[in-house]
């Protein structure tokens, strides 16, 4: 069942706030990754490069947690639980980066290597806590 992000809180994805991804290991253990995230609607977009442990754990198991604290304020929080609902590679991830990379420091994304192919996670809420 896919749930809103409150309104209450939404900003807090639409600025460039650093976030924590938390994944699923293939043991079950949790793993925890700060990353860039764009909101489109009420998705949350993630990029990262193929092949990372990430990138491994999302698609083998495709539920994800983000959690953000506002900057000005820790006692101010939203987490979303969801699913992965989309995969996105190719041009649009590479374009994706781009954007997210113009967001967070004001010019284009410089870090990967000419070989590296991008993904985008397109994930669904399933549930949504804030405080």
């Amino acid at each position: 069942m896919t749930v809103q992000i409150p309104a209450s809180h939404v900003d807090l994805l639409d600025g460039p706030v650093v976030v924590m991804l938390a994944t699923v290991m293939p043991d079950g253990s949790p793993q925890v990754t700060p990353v860039w995230c764009s909101r489109v609607g009420n998705e949350i977009w993630v990029n990262t490069a193929k092949g990372r442990v990430k990138d491994r754990n999302l698609r083998q198991r495709p539920f994800a947690t983000i959690a953000v604290t506002d900057p000005q304020n820790p006692y101010r929080w939203l987490e979303v639980r969801g699913r992965v609902t989309e995969i996105v590679e190719g041009p649009a991830a590479h374009i994706h980066i781009h954007e997210l990379a113009q967001l967070y420091f004001g010019r284009p994304f410089t870090y990967n290597s000419p070989d590296e192919e991008r993904v985008i996670f397109k994930i669904t809420p399933t549930r949504v806590n804030v405080r």
